[in-house]
């Protein structure tokens, strides 16, 4: 697990390729990264399915409680099949990008 902070923002990279020890690493490790926005970069992961994604939703959900943005990173996948309660986006770029609209809203109130 590769894990980068970039201003306001953590990018966590899964650098093992092996899903379920990731998301096991990422849930005990959570509340060390739970002051920072978060990009979970699964483009290394060719064979993810909507399922797997969903899993990553308690973490998001408790993300949005404490007023942060949680997206994920994945290719080769239906985006329009996932959750609405989940941010998953083709690129890190673009999740960089949600992630500022998400704060501006914020300090506008929304």
């Amino acid at each position: 697990m590769k894990v980068d902070q970039k201003g306001h923002t953590t990018i966590i990279k899964d650098t093992q390729g092996d899903f379920t020890s990731f998301l096991e690493k990422i849930t005990q490790q959570f509340k060390t990264f739970g002051n920072h926005n978060i990009i979970i970069d699964l483009l290394a992961h060719k064979d993810l399915t909507i399922n797997d994604i969903k899993l990553l939703l308690p973490l998001s959900k408790q993300q949005k409680k404490a007023k942060k943005s949680f997206a994920i990173v994945v290719s080769d996948i239906d985006f329009n099949a996932v959750p609405d309660a989940l941010i998953v986006v083709p690129s890190v770029l673009e999740a960089h990008d949600i992630i500022e609209m998400d704060e501006i809203e914020r300090d506008l109130g929304f």
